[in-house]
């Protein structure tokens, strides 16, 4: 018997018994998309930091109080946080730094401010942001209109600002912005510059975000004891880890560090945090597997039962059918492509909900719609070694039958 009229024969055994199908297919479909929907999820995710991380360009490093925070394991172990970056320190360490590299200087001054104009207001979720003339280039971020910070504005601190596009559409409704007084908080700015729409990445998002000059914002700043975030570019890649080094030593002595002290400060690449996140979302994938593969053994178990149950209710047929001349070899082809069937239908449900589900957790990150075309031929090869794992003993178990106790069965 050719592999076509047994899959037809599956396809009218599955007919046949549809409620038993629907709920069999179903508990591979759980299994199957909790699987692909964490993969899913982690490859989206994973996609949406190297953007982030890409913007900003491996030729930098940032200059920290404290490391960034990711740890995987250890619960309870936080980054140790050193004496804060004072503005006054991270100001002359961009004065003394005598090397090919850019320097910029930033800060967060509130991370729940709201915005008005006039009666129009955003919610409190607005972050303003002090940076000085370069960090615009630091944060990879684009004007679409306007223009950046003068020496002069950072040098004085005016109240000047320039603002995100969400901000812009939100007070404005798409129309200019520019020279147009804002409060954000308790202050007033005027608006010289609209920020190209970029997205969220980290929980943080540019376009919710309003910049301005370092000096006001150390003025207006929300907290008590602020640090300062340096952020050095580098413009060749075979300078980044000499400039490191003279970096270090040069704020060693500004934070008047002896010889035999360690370091007070954290030094990061961009780069290696990049690495960090992604080694970090290596083990949470294989906690994603572990747990999908735990499922899809239950699923396999339910299959496998249910199978048994329909060996033991079609057993009057098996025995016509031997009767008739099919050999044992042909009853297990039967039963063990039939389990396939069910669980590629099974399956084909399943992963649509993985993508659908994994590109949804993603799409509210800030992330974008992918496809994962490899999830999906492994998903769909999956399904076929637990279709043939699970249907084996049933299948064997069929075709050992005796033919005459079969059509004596009922």
């Amino acid at each position: 018997m050719t592999y076509t009229e047994n899959v037809r024969l599956a396809l009218q055994s599955i007919k046949t018994n549809r409620l038993r199908t629907m709920l069999t297919a179903l508990i591979i479909a759980i299994g199957l998309s909790a699987l692909v929907g964490i993969l899913t999820t982690l490859d989206a995710v994973k996609k949406s930091m190297t953007e982030a991380f890409s913007s900003m360009g491996a030729n930098s490093f940032t200059i920290r109080n404290r490391g960034t925070g990711i740890r995987v394991g250890n619960p309870g172990e936080r980054p140790k946080p050193f004496e804060s970056i004072r503005y006054e320190d991270a100001v002359e360490f961009k004065n003394r730094l005598n090397t090919p590299a850019t320097v910029a200087v930033s800060v967060r001054a509130s991370g729940g401010a709201t915005v008005k104009l006039g009666n129009i207001k955003t919610n409190p979720n607005i972050n303003v942001m002090g940076i000085d003339e370069n960090g615009l280039a630091a944060q990879g971020l684009d004007l679409q209109s306007g223009r950046n910070f003068s020496p002069m504005e950072i040098s004085t601190g005016g109240d000047v600002c320039i603002i995100g596009s969400e901000i812009s559409k939100t007070l404005f409704n798409n129309g200019s912005a520019l020279d147009k007084v804002i409060n954000v908080g308790n202050n007033r700015f005027k608006v010289i510059g609209v920020l190209a729409s970029k997205g969220s990445s980290m929980g943080f998002s540019g376009d919710r975000a309003v910049y301005v000059p370092l000096l006001k914002a150390k003025q207006i700043n929300s907290s008590t004891d602020p640090s300062y975030t340096i952020t050095v570019m580098v413009t060749n890649n075979d300078q980044l880890e000499n400039i490191i080094g003279e970096s270090t030593a040069e704020f060693r002595n500004i934070r008047k560090l002896k010889v035999s002290e360690p370091n007070n400060f954290e030094i990061t690449k961009s780069d290696a945090v990049a690495q960090t996140l992604f080694e970090n979302l290596a083990f949470v994938a294989i906690g994603g597997v572990a747990i999908g593969v735990i499922t899809l053994i239950g699923a396999s178990i339910g299959l496998m039962n249910i199978m048994l149950v329909s060996v033991t209710e079609r057993t009057r047929e098996i025995g016509v059918r031997k009767a008739i001349g099919a050999n044992p070899s042909v009853i297990r082809k039967q039963f063990l492509i039939e389990a396939v069937v069910i669980c590629l239908m099974g399956g084909a449900l399943g992963i649509l909900l993985g993508i659908l589900l994994g590109n949804a957790i993603s799409m509210m990150m800030g992330g974008a719609f992918i496809i994962p075309w490899l999830f999906i031929i492994g998903g769909f090869a999956l399904c076929v070694l637990v279709g043939v794992v699970s249907g084996y003993y049933p299948a064997k178990k069929a075709s050992k039958l005796d033919p005459v106790e079969a059509l004596r069965y009922e």
